[in-house]
């Protein structure tokens, strides 16, 4: 018996990602777009509210900014649904805590990038961070973007800072450096570094250097285009719908990590 397809509800629907998630989400058989909004007050011309958008859907898929996100898992678990999958970065402790709350209520995926091959990068990081002593090999994270995005170092080189620190089983706050200017002195052994840069229109590029007294690994990845972060997000829509309250990653929705986490 073919199962009835998943009613996807898209935020910030005139985004670019809401762009590509609308043609994405048409072209797939498995869904349904039932609704679209943007911001609070714009309906009309194919969009509603974003209360009516809940109503009508099984899954949201929201890439919108920090703060919207966190209002809309409020508004989600408000109302003990739909599932959410969040593309935003760039998240204050306070947003974090907001949508951690709501996951008690409804399921969440929320990842930094939702390419399958940057979290199969993660993966590789975090075995390379586990098997090269931090004493003699540095890890440095360099990640490029083009000039609208808006939070630095971007979510997914978060991401795989905080694969290199799981593999070496620290806290990245405490060994990241994010800034460096000035007489800094010398590197600190352990330390994860951060560099970003933004221009023109490039999509996301990030490499991730482990590099010792005469050599020097480096794993990256470059995006070509951005229909990738649509097909991952989209698998973790279909993942997620019907799942139990947590807050899950795409390391959960492709098997990559440990079991999934669920609350309630």
């Amino acid at each position: 018996m073919l199962q009835p397809p998943i009613r996807i509800a898209l935020a910030g629907a005139l985004g670019r990602m809401g762009r590509q998630m609308t043609d994405a989400v048409q072209a797939d058989a498995r869904l349904a777009l039932a609704a679209r909004f943007h911001r609070p007050g714009m309906v009309g011309e194919g969009l509603v509210s974003r209360d009516e958008a809940l109503a009508m859907a099984d899954v949201v898929i929201d890439f919108t900014t920090p703060a919207a996100s966190a209002a809309l898992a409020e508004a989600c678990a408000a109302r003990s649904g739909p599932a959410l999958v969040i593309g935003s970065t760039g998240f204050h402790a306070a947003e974090l805590a907001v949508i951690a709350a709501a996951a008690k209520s409804v399921a969440i995926v929320r990842s930094g990038s939702y390419s399958l091959g940057l979290n199969m990068l993660a993966g590789l990081v975090e075995q390379a961070a586990k098997a090269l002593d931090p004493d003699y090999w540095d890890v440095e994270i360099v990640e490029a973007h083009h000039r609208h995005k808006i939070d630095a170092p971007s979510g997914t080189a978060l991401m795989l800072g905080q694969a290199a620190a799981g593999g070496r089983g620290v806290d990245l706050e405490t060994v990241a450096r994010r800034v460096r200017n000035g007489v800094v002195g010398p590197r600190p052994a352990g330390e994860i570094g951060f560099a970003a840069m933004r221009g023109g229109s490039i999509i996301g590029e990030h490499s991730v250097g482990f590099c010792a007294e005469g050599e020097t690994v480096t794993l990256s990845h470059a995006a070509g285009d951005r229909v990738m972060f649509a097909r991952g997000a989209i698998a973790a829509a279909l993942w997620v719908a019907g799942r139990p309250p947590g807050e899950y990653d795409m390391r959960d929705v492709l098997g990559l990590g440990a079991p999934a986490r669920h609350c309630g």
